[in-house]
């Protein structure tokens, strides 16, 4: 009987599903303390949903698409459940070209596709000053990428900080991000997981 009481522990943690949250430093945790950050907040709302789940990180601060490129085969562990992709905030601040952003996201979710895993792609969205023709290109990749490969979507990682992408509210937008204006803080990062937990339960086993 002890035996048995004993092996209990351990059967809990084999049922532990396991989540990798991959992108850049929005996923990292730029600038917040621990336990603040992306994941951890996301792997504490989901434990309160009643979720077995372990979040992973696999953020990289300053990753591009192609980053992510590079290393989505080995971080995509025996283990790994499901996985939720955040990718190309950098590769927007730096201009780079949409059609490059696209192939590096399709071959990333051509990887997460190989190993039949359930994948939420989330959106970024260019800044009107690169143009018209850049803004539609950029913005309409994920959704586009989303559609071909049956992925789950959701259209804006920052949508809950900013709100109306048409007539933002910057100054309830400021208060919810660090100083530099980019990365959310604990607050912002709060909005966002209420706002993407529920898709991210939905992957989950």
């Amino acid at each position: 009987m002890a035996g048995a009481w004993l092996a209990l522990p351990g059967a809990a943690a084999a049922q532990e599903a396991q989540l990798l949250a991959f992108g850049d430093s929005l996923v990292q945790g730029y600038g917040l303390p621990q336990g603040e950050g992306f994941v951890p907040q996301l792997e504490g709302w989901l434990r309160d949903q009643g979720a077995e789940v372990s979040v992973v990180n696999g953020g990289v601060s300053g990753d591009t698409s192609a980053g992510g490129r590079s290393r989505i085969a080995w971080s995509l562990t025996g283990e790994i459940d499901a996985v939720v992709v955040v990718l190309g905030g950098n590769d927007l601040l730096r201009g780079l070209d949409p059609d490059r952003t696209r192939e590096n996201i399709a071959a990333i979710l051509d990887e997460i596709r190989a190993r039949d895993l359930p994948v939420l792609l989330v959106g970024m969205q260019a800044p009107g000053n690169f143009g018209a023709d850049y803004k539609q290109a950029f913005d309409g990749l994920y959704p586009a990428l989303a559609e071909q490969y049956g992925a789950a979507f959701a259209p804006s990682f920052l949508a809950p900080i900013m709100g109306d992408s048409e007539a933002p509210d910057m100054a309830a937008a400021q208060a919810r991000l660090q100083e530099d204006g980019i990365h959310p803080n604990a607050a912002g990062v709060a909005l966002i997981v209420e706002a993407l937990g529920p898709q991210v339960l939905e992957l989950l086993p």
